[in-house]
């Protein structure tokens, strides 16, 4: 579509500082098209303060907010956890929120007329696939503008000076601006030292960690949690029944206060190339342990071991932009029907970012102690012995062929 048509475009606004700069960007390069900003409320929290004010003054004519959070956790978050997908020991925060982003853009520019779809995110990273792709799922033929792909801006430093020529308000300095992204599940840092993965990061710097502390901040004394599920889903915490975004929150909460849920990792982005970050995931990692914890219980070993298996794959599919695909809804009900027995409670222990088991229950519990137990017990273990000859038969006849005995 050429520049001069586009007289509407929406905009995926965060008023972070890539989305700040491209409001005036947008009216100097398309020809002064109305922008409507569309803010997806994904749980970043105090991040949507003055958001509208900001975006009215930089020359978008409204800003529409999303509430997404539920969405995301409901339909994206829990059958994750039920996979217990991760990406390389990455628990996706990012990349959870993407598809619900790119969903709700697609829909309000339908709803809007608008001619085209904008978004911050940048060539090298993974944002721009998942954006994308959810946009052409549910808008096939809508334009996409992605100015990092087009401007002739290359780093953020020269975003600052295009801030400050255009009298745009910034939360950052050129000392703090870190590529920052929060929502419920997680906040993510990366740029300036990180950039370099010899650097330790300051973790007890002010203002560098912000959902929680670093582990040598943390209490003394360690913190007890208990968490219900039904069917693989958190159902309630500390014995309080409440929806899975609430969870989390409470998670997120006592988990941060000790430490919980830091890493520091050098993962492989899907544009090729490798990128260094640190996650902050409290709640996340509490709850993705506390799950694996009741699977142990739970879950049959061959069910466990091909859902292991499915687990690299399903997290893959979503870091990959691929939510929205068949492979992903087959890959979910596999999650759900492997985890109708996972119910019960898990006691947990929280000290200086570690999470240590304190007890787990379950009316499903595949666990008999009468069969392992060292005392006396039912199980006949002269059995045992058939078993291993059978087993071991086809190791007894290569043996015998080796010896030339067969």
């Amino acid at each position: 579509m050429k520049k001069e048509n586009i007289k509407k475009i929406v905009l995926a606004y965060s008023g972070g500082l890539d989305t700040s700069i491209i409001i005036p960007w947008l009216k100097e390069n398309y020809n002064d098209p109305e922008i409507i900003a569309v803010a997806g409320n994904v749980g970043q929290a105090d991040e949507l303060e003055g958001l509208e004010e900001k975006a009215l003054k930089t020359g978008a004519s409204k800003l529409i907010v999303a509430d997404l959070v539920d969405e995301m956790v409901d339909d994206i978050i829990i059958p994750a956890l039920k996979m217990d997908a991760k990406y390389e020991t990455y628990l996706l925060g990012t990349a959870f929120a993407r598809p619900v982003i790119g969903k709700k853009l697609a829909e309000i520019a339908l709803a809007e007329g608008a001619d085209a779809i904008c978004h911050g995110a940048t060539g090298k990273g993974n944002d721009q696939v998942r954006f994308e792709l959810a946009i052409k799922r549910f808008a096939p033929d809508m334009h996409i503008i992605a100015p990092w792909r087009e401007w002739d801006i290359k780093s953020r430093d020269e975003e600052i000076d295009y801030a400050e020529a255009h009298n745009i308000p910034l939360k950052i300095s050129r000392e703090t601006s870190y590529s920052k992204d929060k929502n419920l599940w997680h906040l993510s840092h990366e740029g300036l030292d990180l950039e370099d993965p010899a650097n330790e990061p300051d973790y007890d710097k002010p203002g560098f960690l912000e959902m929680g502390v670093s582990p040598m901040q943390a209490p003394d004394e360690p913190t007890y949690v208990t968490i219900d599920f039904e069917a693989g889903a958190p159902v309630a915490f500390n014995g309080e029944k409440m929806k899975a975004s609430k969870i989390i929150e409470n998670l997120n909460k006592v988990g941060g206060a000790n430490g919980i849920g830091i890493i520091d990792i050098v993962e492989n982005r899907l544009v090729g190339m490798k990128d260094r970050g640190v996650y902050e995931t409290p709640g996340g990692s509490i709850l993705y342990f506390a799950h694996e914890q009741l699977e142990m219980l739970t879950v049959d070993k061959d069910t466990l071991h091909v859902k292991q298996k499915l687990a690299v794959d399903y997290a893959d599919l979503i870091y990959n932009g691929k939510w929205y695909s068949p492979l992903q809804e087959a890959l979910t009900a596999f999650a759900n029907e492997s985890n109708k027995y996972v119910t019960g409670t898990v006691k947990l222990k929280l000290y200086k970012g570690n999470i240590i088991p304190a007890g787990t229950t379950s009316p499903y519990s595949l666990y008999s102690e009468n069969l392992v137990t060292f005392g006396e017990s039912d199980y006949d273990q002269n059995q045992a012995a058939g078993f291993i000859n059978l087993w071991g038969l086809p190791t007894k006849v290569q043996a015998l062929r080796e010896q030339g005995r067969l």
